[in-house]
């Protein structure tokens, strides 16, 4: 079987080298855009959950300037849609992703200027028009989620927590505002007051677009309608998608598709069990991801093997091929990054395509998986 091409959903088509050993200055960031209802956002995205979570990420303050490195190499690459919430960030640090945010962006773009200041070509750095290092630059596009704490039972606490986003962020819109769950599982009469927040928010001009996380086919389809009836454009569904949930996530394909809603795959990696780095002897450093991993890890064997032998035959790594496994399933992955080297491998991820051979390969692999990643508790039929 023939693993790779470098075209969408395995046509043979030729593309350049994604990573050329000559440096090359060009004005094509790496990776893509794709629709999102009315707007567009890149093909890949950011996750910022590990920015303040100590519990999972061992997470400290001395780590921002190295978390940094890894924004401004994806902003460079053409990454500009960046998924946080309000709630991330443990304890005194809630709401530190957020803050986080604001800063690199700020600083990235007093960084471009510079650049530009320094470029006999001149142009303007944001999808510019001259021919230097700092052209071509998607701008930043913030997905926040606000939670649905037991206390945001009004509309009006949805909207004073999007103003409270954007404080964190030091900005004046959101490109999506999204609810980080649905409450219809535990207490139903909140979730009419989260959808007409979201609406609100939308109506105040404070988002470009809604979206929602953590909802099924069927409840997308209930607060689609919603939206559709306030004329609300609903942008984006996320739910935790990668190949370690696959028979459990991939009924929301269609159903996005039908209501012209992007599907944002979150957890590709499955919390890095997915990359090939991690056995029973070599476990995460994090309690909780320690733990997580000799449970499920057994029952993924013969998919990390899977993943290991498309890896090396198309010459990549089992992240990438984890990765563009999503992209090729039509989500937009949002892979987290914390370091250079995450980041760069991350990146590898895009500008090819798995063959249709290696995606049916992998899905064989995923169905077979004896002990699936556990979904969100909050998620919904």
């Amino acid at each position: 079987i023939a693993f790779v091409s470098n075209s969408p959903c395995g046509q043979a088509l030729q593309f350049p080298q994604l990573f050329p050993s000559t440096p090359q200055k060009t004005n094509t960031p790496k990776v893509g855009r794709v629709s999102a209802g009315p707007i567009d956002i890149s093909s890949m995205g950011c996750g910022t959950w590990s920015w303040g979570n100590r519990l999972l990420f061992d997470y400290d303050t001395s780590m921002d300037e190295e978390i940094y490195e890894s924004y401004r190499a994806v902003r460079n690459a053409g990454i500009s849609v960046f998924d946080t919430a309000d709630s991330y960030g443990t304890l005194d640090l809630n709401g530190r992703a957020e803050i986080l945010l604001g800063q690199f962006e700020r600083r990235f773009l007093k960084e471009k200027e510079e650049e530009k200041s320094q470029d006999n070509n001149g142009g303007n750095f944001l999808f510019g028009t001259g021919g230097g290092t700092s052209a071509c630059v998607a701008p930043q596009q913030v997905a926040t989620k606000i939670a649905p704490y037991p206390w945001r039972i009004t509309r009006g606490s949805m909207v004073s927590a999007a103003r409270e986003s954007l404080k964190r962020l030091e900005q004046d819109k959101l490109a999506i505002v999204q609810t980080h769950w649905s409450t219809s599982k535990y207490q139903p009469f909140q979730e009419g007051a989260l959808w007409e927040g979201l609406a609100d928010i939308y109506d105040e001009g404070l988002c470009e677009a809604v979206g929602v996380s953590n909802y099924g086919p069927k409840q997308l389809q209930k607060v689609s309608a919603r939206m559709k009836e306030r004329n609300v454009p609903l942008a984006t569904a996320q739910i935790q998608y990668s190949l370690m949930t696959y028979k459990d996530c991939k009924d929301m394909n269609p159903v996005c598709e039908e209501e012209g809603v992007r599907l944002i795959s979150y957890s590709p990696l499955c919390l890095g069990l997915l990359t090939g780095k991690y056995d029973l002897d070599n476990l995460p450093k994090s309690s909780a991801r320690k733990q997580l991993f000799r449970e499920l890890l057994p029952g993924a064997q013969g998919l990390l093997n899977t993943l290991e032998v498309i890896a090396k035959d198309v010459d990549k790594t089992q992240s990438q091929v984890a990765i563009n496994w999503a992209i090729c399933k039509g989500t937009v992955p949002i892979p987290g990054v914390r370091t250079l080297e995450m980041a760069e491998e991350n990146l590898g991820a895009t500008g090819w395509s798995l063959s249709a051979g290696a995606l049916d390969e992998l899905d064989r692999a995923a169905a077979n998986v004896a002990k699936p990643m556990i979904q969100n508790v909050f998620q919904t039929k």
